[in-house]
């Protein structure tokens, strides 16, 4: 099983707002995830990010990978290296 950390899309048309989860990368994008570990809102100046950090590393240590973009947002808040 291919563990991923991604973007689970929310929020109405033209105003997205973003859930961060933990979820097989066989499942699709909206669908079935294992763990919710954060949010994400764009739309704030600057961008909104909420996400649980012992969540994240535990789950890295144990072997998911995380998308481009939440490896950018998990550097930011010093997560990762």
């Amino acid at each position: 099983m291919a563990v991923k950390i991604r973007l689970r899309r929310m929020g109405s048309k033209k105003a997205p707002f973003y859930r961060v989860v933990v979820a097989d990368s066989r499942y699709p994008r909206d669908g079935r995830f294992i763990e919710e570990i954060g949010t994400y809102n764009p739309l704030k100046d600057p961008a909104e990010i909420n996400i649980n950090k012992e969540s994240a590393a535990k789950w890295i240590a144990n072997g998911a990978q995380p998308t481009d973009t939440v490896k950018a947002m998990l550097k930011k808040i010093d997560v990762i290296k």
